[in-house]
């Protein structure tokens, strides 16, 4: 009698903690924020165009092998500070690379400033001697955007989603790219995922009107939250037999690293010869506190995008909508001739839970009435761009869902180039040779040349389970 009734009180314990666990995870998000008329009278449409050149000019990094070899080059140049803000940082061939540079220029006197997302610190960066090995460094600071905290559900879903680099007052890179193999470098062919950064150069250090500043105010702001706390930085770790091995690994990969690229860390490189002149570049940003958010991105980029006179193209991941955005997004159609967006198609894409979204919300998305393009290339892209008539570009970190809408913190940045402009339109338009267009939930025109990938049965019946069963998290998953 006695251990059934402790079986049973075990039971309801358990139920009483997965509960506890389920509502506080979803309670500061049950409510979708809205607009304030503070963030709607803050918006200026005139303020993303000057007409005329300014001290930044921006490159397009549309592959991954680009991606590494800008970050070796930027990341050497470093003479007095580096910023590094990451969603995820991994250990992995291009890590360590990247680590063996900061720590050259640690070294040297640099002062490093690095800031990952808790959830992925914890789950990729806790326990391992790499990271260790940096951050015992004097002059490296590592800091965790909201530390996990499993005893405090509420504060669990506060991810921080930016990803760029700082050098100096020199060049910023930005965009969708985590740090790790998978977009960085060409180490792997598994799970390989192609992204889009802007790199942008200040041609004149000291001109506060560069937007390299305006990045760098943003960090100031979430390096200082309360909630950004210190990852491991003890002396102790410098000491550690283990730490010793990863920094001497680190300081030989560099040498070699240098041996084997000699263009890559020369001195005499001129940015100019990478990037277009730009007029206006401007940062978009969604609030940096860990709870739910208004859409501030969101909202901005439609005001933006209702400036189109012409023309507008969207490459998105995926497409996860409420309402509220579907009706916003509907109502570009009204004001702008021709739109459309791009996005992967769920045989094609890389997130399953996004891909059961879709398919389970298919129909207000296509009752939008923009056109839709389901890119079946065979690899998964992960770019997040907008085109704005033959003048604006916008890439970033945003993807068209409710977490980067609602929770997330997230950055996109419109750049006024018509060199750029250019150079992002036909990155588009090769998307979309090789994608369906959707003519209604269940029909295609397909291209004669392309090939569907095909998904097994189960994955099709689990797309289906899942699509259901998310529904009430679908805000935060």
């Amino acid at each position: 009698m006695k251990s059934f009734i402790w079986k049973h009180k075990s039971i309801i314990l358990l139920l009483f903690i997965l509960l506890y666990f389920i509502l506080g995870t979803m309670a500061p998000f049950l409510n979708y924020q809205k607009i304030s008329s503070h963030t709607a009278s803050s918006f200026d449409a005139e303020s993303f165009r000057q007409k005329t050149a300014g001290c930044d000019r921006a490159g397009i990094l549309e592959t991954n092998d680009s991606a590494w070899e800008e970050r070796m080059r930027l990341l050497n140049r470093a003479k007095e500070r580096i910023i590094l803000t990451t969603f995820d940082m991994r250990p992995g061939e291009s890590t360590k690379d990247i680590l063996s540079v900061i720590l050259q220029k640690a070294e040297e006197g640099v002062k490093v400033q690095i800031l990952v997302d808790g959830v992925s610190g914890a789950v990729r960066m806790e326990g391992q001697e790499l990271f260790y090995a940096l951050s015992s460094h004097p002059n490296v600071e590592i800091k965790l955007y909201n530390a996990l905290n499993l005893f405090l559900p509420w504060k669990l879903q506060g991810r921080m989603h930016d990803k760029y680099v700082i050098v100096d007052e020199e060049a910023y890179i930005l965009g969708g790219r985590n740090t790790f193999d998978y977009f960085i470098g060409t180490y792997t062919d598994k799970n390989v995922s192609h992204d889009r950064e802007v790199l942008v150069f200040n041609t004149e250090p000291g001109n506060q009107n560069s937007s390299l500043y305006e990045l760098e105010q943003y960090f100031e702001g979430i390096w200082n939250q309360k909630e950004c706390t210190y990852f491991h930085n003890q002396e102790k770790l410098a000491k550690n037999q283990k730490v010793i091995e990863q920094r001497v690994m680190l300081q030989e990969r560099y040498s070699q690293l240098v041996e084997d690229w000699p263009d890559l860390f020369c001195s005499d490189w001129d940015y100019r010869e990478c990037t277009y002149e730009a007029g206006c570049i401007r940062l978009l940003s969604n609030p940096t506190h860990i709870y739910g958010k208004e859409p501030v991105v969101f909202y901005d980029l439609v005001q933006l995008m209702k400036t189109a006179q012409e023309r507008i193209i969207i490459q998105t991941p995926y497409i996860v909508c409420n309402s509220y955005m579907c009706e916003q997004l509907s109502s570009l159609t009204e004001v702008v001739p021709d739109i459309k967006i791009l996005l992967n198609s769920v045989e094609n894409g890389d997130n399953f839970v996004a891909s059961s979204d879709y398919l389970r919300n298919k129909k207000p998305v296509v009752d939008m009435g923009i056109p839709l393009y389901e890119y079946d290339g065979g690899i998964s892209l992960h770019g997040k761009s907008i085109l704005i008539d033959h003048d604006l570009s916008v890439i970033g970190s945003y993807n068209l869902d409710l977490r980067s809408s609602y929770v997330d913190t997230e950055l996109m940045l419109v750049i006024e180039s018509e060199g750029l402009n250019q150079e992002l339109e036909s990155y588009l338009n090769d998307m979309e040779k090789d994608s369906r267009k959707v003519l209604d939930e269940n029909t295609y025109e397909i291209p004669e040349h392309l090939i569907i990938q095909e998904a097994p049965l189960w994955k099709w019946m689990a797309w289906s389970v899942f699509g259901f069963v998310l529904q009430p998290f679908r805000g935060i998953v």
